[in-house]
């Protein structure tokens, strides 16, 4: 895969780290396939539900099993991507918030007419 980063280029992750705890490098997918992802689910719940980006993340991670956990960064840039792009509303609180103000907890949804969730 093109673009993804694997191994002791990931964030945090000492050279060889990999090696020495017996697990296999994690690949990252690509912002894409990110945001494909992100769109996909915020399809299927609809204008007026959301997501958390965790399910993102364990989708993309195959499940709870999966390493999920180092996906939740690039899950985040995915989304103030298509937030920026009109393509998605980040929530804080239940309340949409503009790209540039985005921290701590977030959920997604897909752009709608702003109704409170249920």
């Amino acid at each position: 895969m093109a673009g993804a980063v694997t191994g002791p280029e990931r964030a945090g992750c000492p050279a060889g780290a990999d090696a020495v705890y017996g697990r296999p490098a994690m690949t990252i997918p690509e912002q894409d396939a990110i945001a494909s992802e992100i769109l996909r689910q915020t399809a299927a719940r609809g204008p007026e539900r959301s997501i958390c980006p965790s399910e993102v993340a364990r989708a993309l991670a195959g499940g709870d099993a999966g390493p999920w956990r180092p996906l939740l960064g690039p899950v985040r840039q995915a989304a103030i991507t298509l937030a920026r792009a009109g393509q998605l509303e980040i929530l804080r609180k239940g309340k949409p918030v503009p790209a540039e103000e985005v921290r701590g907890v977030i959920r997604l949804r897909q752009p709608g007419d702003g109704a409170p969730e249920a």
